[in-house]
């Protein structure tokens, strides 16, 4: 076992709840763990019908989140690293399935939503994502589901994915945004003019 691996079993061994952790406080993590995830397409979704100025970066957190999940499916291929509950590490306290936990998948869609805001300037939604995502690390950790460097990872390999749709959105963004604002438009026609949702 080399030294990054035992370092990251023993912080996983430190951050995860023991046997005699309340019922209240793992009820509490379960929450974050499963439920904070489902505030990004929320999120999204929201800009997208009632904030046109802020479309674009939408459509390009979701391009991001879509291309950092791709690569973790395949690290997850070629590196597949076991959760901790599959090698009898720690205490387990959800269920999960017994797949590659590196890099996690709700990682992954925390930073990548978070980079995609802190580097266009959004900063104040930007560092609460952040925040929320930091949350949601612990909780999964605390949870026995992942090790602290499946986080890492995530915010490694969101990096990444933004890193590499800068040129693809800098030659194709333009033309890409006006063809799916047109087919939004065509499609909801009519909810937009009742005035439900922005054109």
């Amino acid at each position: 076992m080399n030294a990054l691996e035992v370092l990251n079993r023993s912080l996983f061994l430190q951050l995860n709840a023991g046997e005699q952790t309340g019922a209240g406080v793992i009820s509490s993590a379960t929450f974050i763990a499963d439920v904070l995830i489902y505030l990004i397409p929320l999120t999204l979704v929201l800009a997208w019908l009632w904030q046109p100025e802020r479309r674009q970066l939408a459509v390009r957190a979701f391009l991001v989140c879509c291309i950092a999940l791709g690569i973790g499916q395949l690290l997850a291929i070629f590196w597949p690293h076991p959760r901790p509950f599959m090698i009898g590490l720690g205490h387990t306290w959800i269920p999960h399935a017994a797949d590659a936990s590196f890099p996690s998948d709700h990682g992954i869609v925390f930073a990548s939503m978070a980079c995609c805001l802190l580097l266009t300037g959004e900063l104040a939604l930007g560092a609460l994502t952040a925040i929320l995502g930091i949350a949601v690390a612990w909780s999964r950790i605390f949870l026995g589901v992942h090790f602290p460097l499946d986080m890492l990872g995530a915010l490694g390999v969101s990096l990444f994915a933004y890193l590499l749709l800068l040129p693809l959105w800098a030659r194709w963004g333009g033309p890409f945004m006006q063809a799916i604002e047109k087919l939004y438009r065509y499609l909801l026609a009519w909810p937009i003019a009742k005035g439900w949702i922005r054109a």
